[in-house]
């Protein structure tokens, strides 16, 4: 175990203690679960009109996650770039730019989440006044990756019998069910912050060499991001019902490009 220690001992300060929190958090999180406390619902951010939105959320889903794996990917891109970040900013800038990445993640997710929100509103307002089997067709394809087989099943039963008016109101209901739902999911990880760090990682030291995973080949750092940040915005624009927030990614790297120019521009006021 000695041989390891080094590695742990030459960890910065931040980038440790923010490792050590996630996966407190995580262990936590398993924890609580038979309590019928579930850390993820109360710490994960909801959308702002959501019931279970809580204030705490917007900073509090950066430190959960959805998993081991989940978390794992997130640590250990932390720890391998924010040390470097760290090292070369200090503790107090480094964690400045950690959150202001991670808030400016959210906050891009958010808005994303209220164009897509207020889309399913003015579909179920036009539903309303013209109800028909193929509007919430659509609408369940679009705004549900995995529709269960008894949604799919009503949805034929209807396109058996269209002027039902019974299949209608059900139709009515189940379409402001899929909206609640999509409001009630909540957004958990650090990996806004951590796609700005690598941001960060990209602009300070362009032309480092990183050798991927798959493929095994090796890459210059400003050619990885990016790849990553074109990867992240055709996901977001093509799967918009996905599970992961492609956008969140988006917005850590943005909100850390700009925060980096601005720290350029002003470069006296270094913290």
């Amino acid at each position: 175990m000695n041989q390891y220690r080094p590695v742990f001992q030459n960890t910065p300060v931040v980038v440790k203690n923010l490792i050590i929190l996630n996966v407190l958090l995580l262990l936590g999180t398993y924890a609580l679960k038979g309590t019928g406390i579930d850390l993820t619902d109360l710490l994960g951010m909801h959308y702002p009109a959501s019931e279970k939105f809580r204030l705490h959320q917007i900073i509090t889903h950066m430190f959960m996650h959805g998993g081991i794996t989940h978390l794992f990917f997130n640590m250990f891109a932390l720890w391998m770039f924010g040390r470097v970040l760290e090292s070369v900013w200090g503790p107090r800038r480094f964690l400045i730019y950690y959150f202001v990445t991670g808030l400016g993640a959210v906050a891009l997710h958010t808005f994303v989440n209220y164009l897509e929100i207020s889309s399913m509103q003015h579909t179920i307002e036009a539903f309303a006044n013209t109800p028909a089997p193929e509007v919430l067709d659509k609408f369940v394809n679009k705004h549900l990756s995995n529709p269960n087989p008894q949604l799919i099943d009503f949805i034929n039963s209807w396109y058996d019998a269209p002027s039902n008016p019974t299949y209608a109101a059900q139709g009515q209901q189940l379409m402001e069910q899929v909206l609640k739902y999509k409001m009630d999911i909540p957004t958990v990880g650090a990996s806004g912050a951590v796609f700005g760090i690598l941001l960060a990682f990209g602009v300070l030291f362009p032309n480092t060499q990183l050798m991927l995973l798959f493929p095994p080949i090796p890459i210059r750092a400003k050619y990885f991001v990016i790849g990553y940040g074109a990867i992240e915005l055709y996901l977001g624009l093509t799967q918009p019902g996905s599970n992961i927030a492609h956008f969140a990614h988006l917005g850590g790297m943005l909100f850390g490009f700009l925060l980096i120019k601005y720290w350029n521009k002003n470069s006296r006021s270094f913290y």
